[in-house]
């Protein structure tokens, strides 16, 4: 279903309506994107598996559990399996503004707000296009040593983006895990990916979340990423402060803590300057 005539059959054929357009918008890591105007009115966006990755089923379905458990923002799922994901296109425009914060920092905390007896999510879900496990616990340190910070180094070393002496640094840091993050907040349900491409405005306000990475987590994982590319600052975190105040040591340590794991995501996507970033963090965290 790489071209615009299977395309178009496979579309109309999964959602019931003749095509009235369509149009190639954009190539990802997995997939290609494509606008797609139906000939009842709708305006719609299609995913197009690429044959790398996992498939796209999973972004379907953790779209359609936020529409279903939260009040955040997303859009609709019309069709999704591995190779074909079709949601509603959100109209937006215009960059992340202190309005657009706050008002994100009131859907992101109302989204954090929402909890679970165990860390991790019932099934496994992907971060960008890498498989991401899941496996449940009461135990958010286990969790974050050995299904987040553990797992994505040793498949980084698996695939040569960071060499054994990088991967001797993180296993030391695992043993101080403990240590540096205290007590944890309970397990929250996250979006998981929330980098300003993620988050769709309009009018000073949010239109939409995209592209999630879900599952229940300390929420200081999610908030630490927002920094990482400077998806929101200042206002964002004065708002979301005053509806769920951050525990001592967030700015000053498991911010960058935390950071280690979209840091080696990224490096075993495009290795290069994500490498050396993992590199300081671990240096300074373990010496």
């Amino acid at each position: 279903m790489t071209g615009a005539p299977s395309l178009r059959k496979g579309l109309e054929e999964a959602l019931g309506s003749a095509i009235r357009s369509l149009a190639r918008l954009a190539d990802g890591h997995n997939a290609a994107l494509w606008a797609v105007a139906l000939a009842d009115g709708r305006r719609l966006v299609a995913k197009v598996a690429s044959g790398r990755g996992a498939g796209l089923e999973p972004e379907g379905f953790m779209l359609r559990h936020l529409a279903g458990r939260s009040a955040l923002p997303v859009p609709a799922v019309h069709h999704a399996d591995d190779r074909l994901l079709v949601m509603d296109r959100i109209d937006a425009g215009g960059g992340i503004t202190p309005a657009v914060e706050e008002h994100a920092a009131e859907l992101v905390a109302a989204l954090h707000g929402i909890t679970a007896d165990r860390y991790g999510f019932p099934r496994d879900t992907l971060i960008g296009p890498l498989p991401q496990p899941n496996g449940e616990t009461a135990d958010w340190i286990a969790f974050f040593r050995d299904r987040r910070l553990l797992h994505m180094g040793r498949k980084a070393l698996e695939e040569g983006r960071i060499d054994a002496g990088l991967m001797a640094g993180l296993d030391r840091l695992a043993a101080r895990l403990p240590e540096l993050i205290g007590e944890p907040g309970p397990p929250s349900l996250i979006h998981g990916d929330l980098w300003g491409g993620n988050v769709l405005s309009r009018d000073g306000r949010v239109a939409a979340f995209i592209d999630p990475a879900l599952y229940h987590a300390d929420a200081e994982i999610e908030l630490a990423f927002t920094t990482l590319f400077g998806t929101f600052g200042d206002a964002f975190f004065r708002r979301y402060g005053e509806i769920r105040p951050l525990r001592p040591g967030f700015f000053e340590l498991r911010r960058d803590l935390y950071n280690l794991y979209p840091l080696l995501v990224h490096a075993r996507l495009f290795g290069g300057s994500y490498v050396g970033s993992v590199e300081r963090t671990v240096r300074r965290l373990v010496g």
